[in-house]
């Protein structure tokens, strides 16, 4: 089984890296990082480079396909070569996956017309105008596309689907071996516990922070 992690200038690290720890611990999967070109691409910090393996032109049929989100994801809602890459892969795709606001990429493309879908909490509101019906969940599922919220959701949708392709037991292994057992010294992950000064603070910013 391949799996493609798509990357593009400024997308946000544990956006892919969440799901190539988890879900790219399949039997026997293939996971390759793709970008419109091969080479280093930059994360959003701009310190931090994932290598393109491959060109989008050079995957075009893979079975998983992993849409990070990040900054720079505003800069690709038109960009033709990617869109129509997701939608080529897309038709035969066992998978279409996002995490954070990959899933406005998606929406973009045309591929959560009338599914449910998530995203960073920030850009939540935005998955309507693309038709898509936007819920608060952490991982949603509807068909062959999952959707993952912000940022660390996205080994959470690794998992899970990890689970649904090789069962509960590997991907229970999996959670062990990477002792991913959150015990998080705040309980401000999403705006209904974080102080509400906080909240409102970057939802003022939220236009530059995913822009």
């Amino acid at each position: 089984m391949q799996i493609a992690i798509v990357l593009y200038d400024r997308f946000t690290a544990l956006d892919a890296v969440g799901p190539y720890e988890t879900l790219g611990r399949l039997p026997d999967a293939d996971t390759v990082f793709v970008g419109e070109r091969t080479g280093p691409v930059r994360s959003d910090t701009g310190r931090l480079a994932l290598t393109a393996d491959k060109s989008l032109a050079e995957v075009p049929h893979p079975d998983i396909v992993v849409v990070p989100g990040g900054p720079g994801q505003s800069a690709q809602m038109d960009n033709r070569v990617l869109l129509d890459w997701l939608r080529a892969a897309d038709a035969t795709s066992v998978w279409t996956t996002s995490v954070c606001t990959g899933s406005l990429l998606l929406a973009a493309a045309g591929l959560l017309d009338g599914r449910r879908a998530t995203s960073h909490w920030l850009a939540l509101d935005q998955l309507e105008r693309f038709g898509a019906e936007p819920t608060g969940e952490r991982v949603v599922f509807d068909g062959k596309y999952v959707t993952a919220a912000g940022v660390s959701s996205g080994i959470d949708m690794g998992l899970t689907l990890l689970g649904r392709i090789a069962g509960d037991e590997h991907a229970q292994a999996v959670q062990l071996l990477t002792e991913y057992d959150p015990q998080p010294p705040y309980d401000a992950g999403s705006p209904d516990k974080a102080p509400a000064h906080l909240v409102e603070e970057f939802r003022s910013k939220s236009r530059f922070l995913l822009t």
